[in-house]
């Protein structure tokens, strides 16, 4: 009640007098808004750390032997309800740019597949729904494209097309030189950091 009489100022119209909130209103008013502050800065410390902890947890999934897809998407699918098999289930084929075919990079489509599990669309005559997670998709891809060079396993890995063309369907050893000599933890990491940074985005719009 007082936080709405001090907002519009409440009005004697027949005395046409404005009565002001007092010292202690004002007060009480300001206590009210530094609190709020307060609890919003915690709130948002702690996201940004369960995020960090998520980007940590995808780099940390892939040096552990999981694809680029399973490493993204397995990081984030609690939030959504998803149990740790079931996401690397989803997500096992994705690896290697689409079954080891070079082309879509897994951790980009971890990327796709988070943002049908975050905004897709469920009814078929949905055409609002399913541009609006179109747009979410593109955005992601638009953000990964700036700042990788391409969204293409392919030109990750820097590959022509002979090297695409001899790719074959058998998963490359996981050995500290593969670790070394390949991208892809780093391309994991960024498609993670992308998506953490669009959740924290859409909270703050809320």
């Amino acid at each position: 009640m007082v936080y709405r009489e001090i907002a519009t100022k409440k009005l004697d119209l027949k005395q046409n007098i404005v009565t002001l909130p007092s010292v202690a209103q004002i007060r009480y008013l300001n206590d009210g808004v530094t609190l709020f502050r307060r609890i919003y800065n915690i709130i948002d410390r702690k996201m940004k750390k369960e995020l960090e902890d998520k980007v940590q947890k995808a780099i940390d999934n892939f040096m552990q032997g999981y694809g680029c897809c399973q490493s993204v998407v397995t990081a984030f699918a609690d939030i959504y309800g998803l149990d740790d098999i079931t996401a690397k289930k989803i997500a096992a084929g994705f690896g290697g740019g689409v079954g080891r075919l070079r082309m879509m990079c897994g951790a980009v489509s971890g990327m796709v597949i988070l943002a049908g599990l975050d905004c897709g669309q469920t009814e078929g005559a949905d055409r609002e729904g399913k541009s609006a997670c179109y747009k979410v998709v593109q955005d992601l891809l638009a953000k990964f494209k700036e700042r990788n060079g391409s969204v293409v396993c392919a030109d990750l890995l820097k590959l022509n097309k002979e090297d695409v063309a001899h790719s074959n369907y058998e998963a490359s050893e996981r050995t500290a030189e593969y670790y070394k000599k390949r991208p892809c933890v780093r391309k994991v990491e960024s498609a993670a950091i992308i998506f953490a940074e669009y959740l924290e985005e859409k909270e703050t719009k809320i």
